[in-house]
């Protein structure tokens, strides 16, 4: 069964008869779980083409030797809450699961791989897979031996830093309870405490051998909310909440958008997030209010335009004078901006042309159509004039300041917008539905591939702003079956009637900021 209806599990590579209800083709499960195996072991495999069988004993004897080398790889399916296939877990993880001596690990030494053998008299080498905030001990990192004993007397090296660290004491997990023990031997999995610069993927070894074992690749995570805390003064302990809660798991990640200044919350998921939340909540006693990240637009001019403003202003005793003459033109994309002084005779003293470049560089920051940053124009400053009591390098500044924002608006200016390249991975009935949902998004089909197992890759470029929900629009278009990864691109500028919005928008929320 499946869903729902899952009811119980078979095993494939007993040989028996398959009962009604098993999914997918059992015997064809077996003939290439039974190839797997035997080509590990020349005197099986001999044996397996000359009678066509092989006795099921040596078949499971032969087992754990497969899954050690590699050429075969267990799946087990499992409800835990129903308690299905939970004791095939552990007879498997208990007959199959090879000991640590049988496994070849290599890992770097300098430039070349090394073969590390499980001996418990070499060299010390751990390597650290998962770390956590414990509310009483402090942070724990867990660490699975390699090679060589580990005692709480020794002193062990972080191969990424090369900072060395006292152990002291040693504790292996059960549960949520620590068990303090003297020793550790390859295989061992443990804990350490109170080491706050081992992280994950880290290799910890003895000074005089260092090696570094390979890094995990963890998935990237793709689905984004903004944070703010609930109450006014927790935003440090939120921010040192949310870094404790990131170095424990690698497919969540904290950042803040300089653009938009959102501090940007990232998982596998909106359940993943939510249990993230909840751990917030429950073990740091903080809460926020989450949203969707605003889009990071940006904002730029397609055309030329000339300006010119003059500042005077007198109230009594010294006045403000100073007057500019700019032109801005477009840059090419990601070229940024760039500011050119023209001025020729002495027409804006060279003492005030940095302060005119400083009032055009705060506006620049803050936009004009939206509030988003103006990139890739040109401004050349051609002329201007002074007085000799009145100026000053503030009346040059809020002239430049305002110059820029009338020739900006004057030089068909356009929003621009992010857009991103989606990678969704999908079985082949489902390819007509997403393909229209692009297109619905304004998105380009770019390219379509053949998956292993019969699934479609589906590359398109589609504007962020179309997908920010769409790990859960996916998985309900494909019932939970498709899968997806994005990166940034390029940006491309906004269409009319959207571009409309956006502003309208952006001048709606300026009072409440």
């Amino acid at each position: 069964g499946q869903g729902a209806s899952f009811s119980g599990v078979f095993d494939v590579f007993s040989g028996v008869e398959a009962p009604d209800g098993v999914i997918g083709d059992p015997a064809a499960a077996h003939e290439e779980a039974m190839d797997a195996v035997v080509e590990v072991d020349d005197a099986l495999l001999e044996k397996y083409l000359e009678q066509g069988s092989v006795d099921p004993a040596e078949l499971s004897a032969t087992l754990s030797k497969a899954v050690a080398a590699g050429s075969l790889v267990p799946m087990l399916f499992t409800a835990g809450r129903n308690d299905i296939g939970v004791e095939e877990v552990l007879n498997i993880l208990a007959s199959v699961a090879p000991s640590p001596t049988a496994v070849k690990r290599t890992a770097r030494k300098g430039d070349a791989d090394v073969e590390v053998q499980a001996d418990p008299a070499g060299p010390f080498a751990a390597y650290v897979f998962k770390s956590m905030t414990d509310p009483y001990v402090g942070k724990l990192s867990f660490l699975r031996v390699m090679r060589g004993t580990l005692t709480g007397d020794m002193s062990v090296t972080d191969v990424r830093t090369g900072n060395k660290h006292r152990v002291g004491h040693i504790y292996r997990m059960q549960g949520k309870e620590q068990k303090e023990i003297t020793q550790a031997i390859p295989g061992d999995i443990i804990a350490l405490a109170k080491i706050e610069d081992i992280g994950v993927n880290d290799t910890v070894t003895v000074e005089s051998e260092q090696i570094a074992f390979p890094a995990v690749v963890f998935p990237r995570p793709m689905v984004s909310l903004a944070v703010k805390p609930k109450k006014r003064g927790d935003e440090q302990r939120i921010a040192g909440a949310l870094v404790k809660l990131a170095e424990e798991d690698k497919t969540f990640v904290v950042t803040r958008d300089s653009q938009t200044g959102e501090q940007v919350i990232t998982g596998m998921s909106s359940l993943h997030l939510d249990i993230m939340l909840q751990r917030l909540k429950n073990r740091f006693d903080v809460e926020v209010v989450t949203s969707e990240p605003r889009i990071p637009y940006k904002e730029t001019v397609t055309g030329s335009a000339d300006a010119r403003y003059r500042h005077k202003k007198q109230t009594g005793g010294r006045g403000q004078y100073g007057e500019v003459f700019i032109k801005v033109e477009p840059r090419e994309r990601g070229q940024g901006f760039e500011f050119v002084d023209e001025v020729v005779g002495g027409r804006v003293p060279n003492q005030y042309i940095p302060a005119v470049e400083k009032g055009i560089r705060e506006v620049l920051a803050r936009g004009i159509l939206a509030g988003c940053v103006v990139e890739d124009v040109c401004v050349r400053l051609y002329d201007g004039s002074f007085h000799p009591v009145d100026s000053s390098e503030a009346a040059f500044k809020l002239a430049g300041a305002k110059a820029f924002q009338d020739a900006f608006l004057n030089a068909k200016p356009v929003l621009l917008e992010p857009v991103v390249i989606l990678e969704i991975t999908i079985p082949s009935e489902f390819m007509g539905d997403v393909t229209g949902d692009i297109n619905s998004r304004r998105g380009r089909i770019t390219g379509m591939d053949q998956g292993p197992g019969g699934v479609q890759i589906l590359k398109a470029t589609v504007p962020m702003s179309e997908v920010m929900r769409y790990a859960t629009e996916l998985r309900s278009m494909t019932g939970g079956r498709g899968a997806f990864t994005l990166e940034f691109s390029h940006y491309d500028p906004v269409p009319q009637r959207i571009a409309e919005q956006v502003i309208a928008q952006a001048k709606r929320e300026e009072p409440e900021e």
